[in-house]
């Protein structure tokens, strides 16, 4: 294989890239245009008498291209029939029947919807017993080779790079086999599994040579999320810590992103550094930051020689000299940072973030889980309740499925030690016996019962409650929408439906908001962030006739993900010490959370801890760029739906 390098760009600003990427406005436009390439494949096949071998993966990444095969079967005439498929992976021990295998993902998702042949499909067997691992992943391997070899693989990408379940160490010449899960890679899979304990260590995986025989390659990627593996796997060197990388050897490979997947290529995030650009202000400041923080220099000491040297004289020649430049941007930064995130009442707002007036605002703030309000904004959600602001937190879904079996248990046991020293069996003792006796028959796979689920939904409503309380935010202000999607549903399989939008527009309009926060706009559109955030999104362009909506703003908050850049923040709110240390009290009383952390990952892996390490990082990222030191910063950005 010819090394990437010799790739020859087909834009200027895509030079820097060893694969073929094309970045879509959404998720759905890219489906869209690989979907037309697999119907176009195979219909030419057929036409030639052959059959078309696909390569297939799991996770979320290829639902929606899925569903859009679906439709196409449906309605228009797309049939299948002449398809072999080889599944990239399985998870090794568990049987088919599991609600978690690949196996039953794959007809969930696809196969009970088409028309490919039974006899047609191959998904790893994940109870092949140990012994005969090895033979059978040869089987696995001489399979593909008599259908004629993989003519499209289709591929997604994990946080570590990974492809398939090629954990990072996994060689360009790898072939089917066990292989042992990555700690990240286990963590990421444990809301699924209703907790990292029962994610499977070992999975069943095609190799990445065994990826790399295919003739053609498309790999989808979605959310932010998934935007440094991308970089690295398209831009940077090819080596062992990224098998992603090693597409980059192959002479078909093609990437379809996302914006949010795409962010931090060189031409997303630098577009300077690859060509001409167009010096709006927003990448105006980007760029100054950037230099700022590459040449670890304040902003008001970087000079013209910096700017000329880093692929920016043609900005001086627009906006220089550089002190000129340097003194607005350090502006600009400096009237993002406001202790007044409701806006300051009586005050000129001219350079402010949000507005004076009206004071006191009404201010609705979307939760997607229990939790997720106070480690994106806790200290800015003290801050508008102490400056007089009305504030309402509507949480979207119960959280239920983020409860370990141990902390309903404990919660059953409490109330039936209570029923005790009472002397009498209460109808809450009784459920909560009933519940205990369903957690006792509970196999380590098994889903959860109804009686289960309501009884963790009501662990994590009174830690909401308590939480709220600690911000000092009076119980009584929590909503609580219990969205059926969730109900109904599991992680990275939610899809929303009228009930969902209805009751969202219904929290909207009984507040009559001046400010919404939420969160969710850059995730993966499977993850439940991003559904979320879809139904605010669904709910606000429903009530863009209502009054209210003329006065009303929504700003953008993040949770525990990539924290956003000083030149992306819009609102940074700054927290003392002591605030800080508020916050992570009221981070605290989600216990059922912080149990969570899997054993030995105390420390930084504690959602708290983390939550204050991105607080302090962005305050130290505004003190090295020469603006104000504080201990830690919230930070917001302002969202204007399209």
């Amino acid at each position: 294989m010819k090394p990437a390098a010799q790739r020859v760009p087909t834009a200027e600003n895509e030079q820097r890239e060893r694969i073929r990427t094309v970045i879509h406005a959404g998720a759905d436009d890219a489906v869209s245009v690989v979907a037309t390439e697999i119907a176009e494949l195979v219909r030419k096949n057929v036409k030639s008498g052959k059959p078309t071998v696909l390569g297939l993966p799991t996770g979320s990444t290829p639902v929606r291209l899925y569903r859009e095969l679906i439709r196409r079967h449906r309605t228009e005439g797309l049939s299948l029939k002449t398809v072999i498929t080889f599944n990239l992976d399985e998870y090794y021990g568990l049987p088919r029947t599991h609600s978690e295998s690949y196996w039953r993902f794959m007809h969930e998702q696809l196969f009970d919807h088409v028309d490919i042949p039974a006899a047609n499909i191959h998904v790893p067997d994940g109870t092949v017993p140990r012994a005969d691992v090895f033979a059978w992943s040869q089987s696995y391997e001489q399979a593909i080779r008599e259908a004629g070899g993989i003519d499209l693989q289709i591929l997604g990408i994990g946080r570590t790079g990974h492809i398939g379940f090629n954990e990072p160490g996994s060689g360009r010449d790898s072939r089917t086999r066990l292989v042992t899960l990555d700690a990240v890679t286990r963590r990421d899979a444990a809301r699924d599994f209703l907790g990292e304990a029962n994610v499977p260590r070992h999975a069943i995986t095609m190799g990445v040579g065994t990826i790399l025989d295919a003739r053609r390659i498309v790999l989808l990627a979605w959310g932010e999320a998934k935007a440094r593996a991308i970089a690295e796997a398209v831009e940077g060197t090819q080596r062992d810590s990224l098998p992603a990388s090693f597409l980059q050897g192959h002479p078909a490979v093609e990437f379809h992103l996302d914006r949010a997947a795409a962010a931090q290529l060189t031409r997303a995030s630098r577009p300077w550094l690859v060509g001409a650009v167009a010096w709006e202000p927003t990448v105006t400041r980007r760029s100054v930051v950037w230099l700022s923080q590459h040449l670890n220099k304040p902003v008001l000491k970087l000079i013209d020689e910096d700017y000329s040297e880093h692929g920016m004289a043609d900005l001086l020649t627009e906006q220089g000299p550089a002190y000129g430049l340097n003194i607005r941007i350090f502006n600009e930064l400096q009237h993002t940072i406001t202790g007044w995130p409701g806006g300051k009442p009586n005050a000129d707002d001219t350079h402010r973030p949000e507005r004076a007036a009206p004071h006191p605002k009404r201010v609705l703030v979307f939760s997607p889980e229990p939790s997720d309000d106070v480690l994106g904004m806790g200290g800015t959600l003290r801050r508008l309740v102490d400056q007089g602001h009305d504030v309402i937190v509507a949480y979207q879904t119960s959280g239920n499925l983020g409860v370990p079996d141990e902390e309903a248990a404990t919660a059953a046991d409490l109330v039936l030690e209570i029923s005790r020293a009472d002397n009498k069996l209460s109808a809450s003792a009784a459920f909560a016996q009933e519940v205990r006796r369903q957690l006792s028959a509970k196999g380590q796979f098994d889903g959860d019962t109804p009686d289960i689920r309501r009884l963790k939904g009501i662990v994590r409503r009174g830690e909401a409650r308590a939480s709220l309380q600690a911000c000092g935010i009076d119980a009584k202000r929590a909503r609580f929408l219990d969205l059926p999607f969730y109900e109904k549903g599991r992680y990275r399989q939610f899809r929303i439906g009228d009930a969902d939008i209805a009751s969202v527009v219904e929290v909207m309009r009984e507040v009559r908001p001046h400010q919404i926060f939420a969160t969710g706009a850059s995730g993966d559109p499977s993850s439940l962030s991003a559904v979320c955030f879809d139904t605010v999104c669904r709910a606000l362009s429903a009530t863009a006739s209502d009054p209210w909506r003329a006065g009303c703003r929504v700003w953008l908050y993040r949770g525990l993900e990539r924290h956003w850049e000083p030149a992306e923040i819009e609102m940074a709110v700054p927290l003392s010490p002591v605030e800080l240390d508020q916050k992570i009290q009221s981070i605290y009383h989600h216990k059922s959370q912080r149990s969570q952390q899997p054993t030995g990952a105390r420390g930084a892996d504690e959602s708290w801890q983390r939550a204050e390490h991105h607080n302090q990082e962005i305050a130290q990222a505004y003190d090295k760029l020469g603006l104000a030191q504080y201990e830690a910063m919230e930070a917001f950005q302002r969202w204007t739906q399209a």
